[in-house]
């Protein structure tokens, strides 16, 4: 199929390319994008009265879960390729390879974990013994925000990280997309790009798929920060935001050309997306409902915002 596409993208993949050091676009706006979802939630959590020191500790956390389940659902789908030959690799994070919604689920399950283990009774018992001075954990800690609470401010957040980090691979063409004649069209003329990679040899116009997911991810913050303090109880904005990026997704999918197919020939990202359905549309359905929004914003965490 040769037509012509009315967009091209002339950049090359990378800013920097010196021996031993490569700093892509697809890293450097990655760095930004979590930049940004950090900094975004601290500034909006604290806004809610919650402790911005928290916050931060709670990112950590929920950046080092990211990471693995990023990674472990990538490996996971090239296991059978890549992997079981060379499982030396698996933790060559850095190389590339990695997947968003493994990130998203990885990060919600670290941050999760940090914030239940250090609320616990027991861990602040724990904490609270001057045997452990030497530790520096020979105190309680300040109580963190529950779960609901902190995911529902950072879900617009992690939308609008996401987009930024598409960005990156718009300009890379990290991502095969199948034939488009549509006026907004793409090819990739850098003799770098990553594009080449794809079976079309990176000649071909095609969907810009990646930007699709980019526009869809900013429409659904902007639908998110409108209900922020409209869905009750805590916690149903966190599960819209899965639910309506799962479904994005998923159908987005269609237009991407993936390695490896498996049940119905669905790639793994509409697998994981379709799992990511099955639990937060009827937990939406029989959970969350819509109230008047309040004249007035507490200015501290106990406050009954939602």
């Amino acid at each position: 199929m040769d037509i012509l596409a009315v967009i091209g993208i002339p950049f090359d993949p990378d800013i920097i390319r010196r021996p031993g050091f490569t700093l892509s676009w697809h890293g450097f706006l990655t760095f930004v994008a979590v930049a940004v979802a950090v900094y975004l939630t601290w500034r909006w959590g604290r806004r809610d009265g919650l402790n911005g020191d928290g916050i931060l500790s709670v990112a950590t956390w929920c950046i080092i879960g990211g990471l693995v389940g990023a990674r472990a659902l990538h490996v996971i789908d090239f296991w059978d390729d890549f992997y079981q030959y060379n499982p030396e690799r698996i933790v060559f994070f850095w190389s590339g390879g990695i997947a968003i919604l493994g990130a998203y689920l990885g990060g919600f399950a670290g941050g999760a974990s940090y914030i239940l283990i250090r609320n616990a009774p027991w861990f602040n018992g724990l904490c609270d013994n001057a045997g452990l001075r030497w530790t520096g954990m020979h105190r309680p800690f300040a109580e963190l925000p529950s779960v609901p609470h902190l995911a529902d401010i950072a879900a617009p957040a992690l939308l609008i990280a996401l987009a930024i980090g598409r960005i990156g691979d718009v300009i890379n063409g990290e991502h095969c997309a199948t034939f488009s004649g549509l006026p907004w069209a793409v090819t990739y003329t850098d003799p770098d790009s990553l594009y080449r990679f794809c079976a079309h040899g990176g000649t071909a116009s095609t969907h810009p798929a990646v930007a699709y997911e980019l526009l869809f991810c900013l429409a659904l913050a902007g639908v998110l920060w409108l209900l922020r303090d409209r869905i009750q109880p805590r916690g149903m904005l966190f599960a819209l935001f899965f639910a309506g990026y799962a479904v994005g997704r998923f159908f987005i999918s269609f237009l991407r050309v993936e390695s490896n197919t498996y049940v119905l020939g669905f790639n793994e990202a509409q697998l994981v997306s379709l799992a990511i359905m099955l639990v937060t549309v009827p937990l939406l359905i029989y959970r969350a409902r819509l109230v008047r929004r309040p004249r007035n914003r507490p200015n501290t965490p106990t406050g009954n915002r939602r």
